[in-house]
């Protein structure tokens, strides 16, 4: 019987220990013993499906990875220590010396210079395109061109890609699909049905929820998967058991908070449209949204971020986020407290002026995490701060 989403957000068909426990409990347990000399020379040789240590794979981990395949309607998967680890051993996993990346302009800073200065190292290029000229994109991909990568909705701009135009283009090229769904959760959009090979999350934002541990997991095909996880089993990227039994819970209220989330933040983003302090909005559910056709097709709703420009430039950018009074002022997100990010000077700054504005950052962006405080509570100090600036 196929289970609705909630369902598999609280429920995994891995079997219980020998005390037969209701919820499941945590193996905080570096490795794990053998019966005999030949239990543990088959484990080893992988003739048994069985833990062997925690970096490999351990119960809580294996019941986390179950969950997000259930929801995201993957094959397999593997959890790590946090989502920029996931989005580096997936990558280098399935890449050699000399291949080329095609990726989406608009990502976080942190996968920005790990392709601008990590990769060119082991001699592994990347080309950058606007999620709005889909159509021209092709003329980008060589001979050596292996993955096609991007994040929707973007971070920190909340633009929105469209997955069925991408996935049509990986598929006649043969290119792997590798899609960042940090934003969305889960529970609002699952990639995989529109073409993407492999699901890449950081497990601290919406998964977690109130902003508690770091994790990160990639899913999606079986073969694909093998791959991440020989790379990663050597490599020991893995996450904890502990964070691994924290997500696992957190997972079981995922609809619950993401519904809320999503109601708070289309509100503020509403009430921001028609701020005369405010010179534009993005939120993918705002009717005024450029990709908002797109957004309804393959979203459930717009997420808990919006991104908003302040006028007057930088100077009231600041005294907009210095008279912020109850929202917190971090570069979190998804977590249940409200977050203000400055993107320019906090999870963007490594990046040059010029790329900034490629990618549609400007000194004035600001960029609202929005919380599961009573939305009255953050239009409120939203609307004080801008009072101010």
């Amino acid at each position: 019987m196929e289970k609705k989403f909630e369902t598999n957000a609280v429920r995994t068909q891995l079997e219980r220990s020998q005390y037969l426990e209701h919820s499941t409990p945590m193996y905080l347990t570096s490795s794990f013993v053998f019966e005999d000399a030949e239990d543990m020379r088959a484990s080893f040789a992988e003739e048994k499906e069985r833990n062997i240590y925690s970096r490999y794979s351990n119960p809580n981990s294996s019941e986390f990875i179950e969950k997000v395949c259930q929801m995201e309607g993957a094959e397999d998967g593997f959890a790590f220590a946090s989502g920029m680890a996931a989005v580096f051993s997936t990558l280098a996993a399935l890449l050699d010396s000399g291949d080329h990346i095609l990726s989406a302009r608009s990502i976080f800073g942190s996968t920005h210079s790990l392709f601008n200065n990590f990769f060119p190292k082991w001699n592994i290029s990347h080309s950058y395109f606007k999620i709005d000229e889909l159509n021209t994109i092709e003329v980008l991909i060589t001979p050596k061109t292996k993955i096609i990568y991007a994040e929707t909705p973007t971070n920190p701009g909340v633009d929105v890609l469209d997955l069925e135009a991408l996935g049509k283009i990986a598929k006649k090229h043969n290119l792997i699909m590798v899609i960042d769904n940090c934003f969305a959760s889960p529970y609002l959009q699952q990639p995989i049905k529109f073409g993407a090979d492999l699901v890449i999350h950081s497990g601290t934002k919406l998964m977690d929820g109130q902003g508690r541990v770091l994790a990160g997991i990639t899913v999606g095909s079986k073969d694909l998967v093998e791959k991440v996880y020989r790379f990663s089993r050597i490599t020991g990227p893995a996450l904890s058991p502990f964070n691994a039994w924290v997500l696992s819970k957190s997972l079981e209220t995922l609809a619950l908070r993401v519904d809320r989330h999503c109601e708070n933040a289309l509100k503020l983003a509403e009430f921001l449209e028609a701020h005369e302090k405010v010179n534009w909005v993005r939120y993918p559910f705002l009717k005024s949204h450029p990709k908002y056709d797109i957004a309804k097709k393959q979203m459930k709703a717009g997420g808990c971020v919006v991104a908003f420009e302040v006028k007057g430039g930088l100077s009231a950018g600041q005294k907009f986020f210095d008279s912020i009074a109850l929202l917190s002022l971090s570069a979190n997100l998804g977590d249940s407290r409200s977050i203000v990010t400055h993107p320019a000077s906090t999870t963007h700054s490594k990046l040059s002026v010029d790329e900034r504005a490629q990618s549609g950052i400007t000194d004035g962006m600001v960029r609202v995490s929005v919380g599961l405080e009573h939305v009255d509570d953050i239009i409120a100090d939203v609307n004080q701060a801008l009072g101010n600036s």
